[in-house]
This record gives C-alpha cells, structure tokens and sequence, in this order.
C-alpha cells in the first residue's frame, strides 16, 4: 500500500507539471507572441477551458500526500513555507487576472498578474524539488532555471499547436528562441540526476525541439509532455528513498487501515476525473482563430 500510494502521489504531480506547465507557459509568452488585443485573447484562450481543471491536479496531489504520508507533507510544506506561499499568490493572482481580463476596459493590470503568476509557480516548483533532492541553494536555483525555462519551451510548442496565423508563427519562433537556452540547462539539470529517464528526458527535449523546427506541433507536444513525464520519473526515484532528509517513505506513511480507505476511494473517484478531463480536452481540441470566436468557459479571458 505504501509503494502503491507513492505512485499515484508521483503521478498527480507528474500530471499537474504536464498539464500546469503548458498553462504556465501560455501565461508568460501571450503578450510576447500578441501584437494586437484580439490576438491576446486568441492566445488565452488556448487555456481558457482548462486551466482551473488543470489546478486540481495539484489539489488532489497535496490532499493525497497529506492523507497518505502525512509526515511527508507536514515537513515539505513546513520548510518550504515561504516558497509554497509565493506559488499560491502566483496562482490566485493568475486566476483573478484570467476570469477578469474579459470584464475591465483596460485588461493591462490583468495581463501582468497572468505573467507574474505564471513566472512564479513555474520558477518555485523548480527550486523546490531542487531541494528536497541535493539540499543546496545552487540546485535549486538551477532547478527553478530549468523548470521555467521547460514551461516556456512547453507553452510555446502548445501556443503553436492550438493557434493558426501570426500568433501561430510567433510561437515557433518563441519555441526554436527558447530552446537554446532549455537544451544546454537541461543537460546540466538532468546530468546531475543521472538516471535513464533523466537522460532520455534530455533527448525528448531535443526531439522537441527538431519537430518544432519541421512545423509538427502534434509531436513536438508529446515530445515535450514526455520530457516533463521523464522528469517527474527521475525525480521521483530519487525521492522514492527519502522523501526528505532523515525521513524513510514507510515512517512518513498513514496507517495501513487509511491507505485501505483511501484505495477505495481513489479507485471510485479517479476513472471519473481522468474521464472527464479527457473529454474536456476532446471538446476543445480545435485551434483557436481569428477572430476568436469564444465558448461559455473561454469567454472569461
């Protein structure tokens, strides 16, 4: 139960970096691959539908943690206090600047807290994981480099999927322009991990990057939603030993009776979730035109 429990906590996270870390991406280029208010709003509203589904990810992963290793999360969330803080500020400020930009007459204010709460999550998580798995202050630093530099690169790649005409030429050029600085951070990152899913992280990174350059947008995304599915696998491994320092995975567990429990629950409620996101994103599969025309959900960025 304790390795099972482990797993699926491995995987809301891995799913909320994939998920989240092309939202994130979005956020921070659409004033950079915009030149006019229709094509801001064309680029927004890429993830207009499924940006706060995307969030629930996150959600999910930190309750499971609390349930299921609650010493786990009493010391990552504890230590990293200050860090967890700004990842939440980031994110009520990117909430209120999305639903909100579609109602202000002058959405610039709206704009900014996007970005800003857009750079930050992207840029926290990095250092944070960073942390709990070398312990220094220069790892993390590079981890936070590495993974807004990877949200980048998977935003655009997204950008460029989902988009048609100026904005969709921007957003490879942002790509190919972003690549050159993700390839060579993520060979030192992922060097310094070690393992085969960081390695091979590396090159689905580059292969990106190449699909990008030969306008397959479908692929180059894969590509990149692998890297970060690699990524998260390394990272993970590593953790799997020591979830913090001193800390063994069997003494940050719940009892045997709440992860009973909790199996229970997650195999009724998660076929349900994963259903209905993956219909959400049948729904909305189409590229965003000009002029944008909006659904319900769309319309509030």
């Amino acid at each position: 139960m304790i390795d099972l429990w482990f797993v699926i906590i491995a995987f809301l996270w891995t799913g909320y970096f994939v998920l989240e870390g092309f939202d994130f991406g979005v956020g921070l280029l659409a004033p950079f691959v915009s030149r006019t208010p229709a094509e801001q709003r064309q680029a927004l509203q890429t993830i207009g539908p499924v940006w706060d589904g995307n969030e629930v990810w996150l959600i999910t992963a930190v309750g499971a943690m609390f349930a299921a290793f609650p010493a786990w999360y009493a010391g990552m969330f504890s230590g990293f206090y200050i860090p967890v803080l700004l990842v939440l500020a980031g994110l009520i400020v990117r909430g209120v600047g999305l639903e909100w930009r579609g109602k202000v007459a002058t959405p610039f204010w709206c704009d900014l807290g996007i970005t800003v709460g857009s750079a930050l999550p992207a840029f926290v998580w990095g250092t944070i994981f960073a942390d709990l798995l070398y312990g220094s202050a220069a790892a993390a630093l590079l981890g936070g480099v590495f993974s807004l530099a990877a949200c980048l690169l998977h935003g655009a790649v997204f950008l460029a999927l989902r988009t048609d005409g100026p904005v969709r030429r921007r957003a490879r050029t942002a790509a190919l322009a972003v690549s050159v600085v993700v390839i060579p951070v993520a060979v030192v990152a992922l060097s310094a991990v070690g393992t085969i899913p960081a390695l091979a992280a590396m090159g689905a990174v580059a292969a990106a990057t190449a699909l990008v350059w030969r306008r397959r947008e479908g692929w180059a995304f894969t590509a990149m939603a692998a890297a970060l599915v690699l990524v998260s696998v390394a990272v993970f491994s590593e953790l799997r030993g020591a979830p913090l320092p001193g800390l063994t995975l069997a003494e940050a567990a719940s009892g045997p009776y709440t992860l009973t429990m909790l199996s229970w629950i997650g195999l009724i409620a998660l076929p349900f979730v994963l259903g209905y996101q993956g219909w959400t994103y049948w729904v909305f599969r189409k590229r965003v035109r000009l002029p944008a025309v909006s659904s319900p959900r769309a319309s509030s960025v």
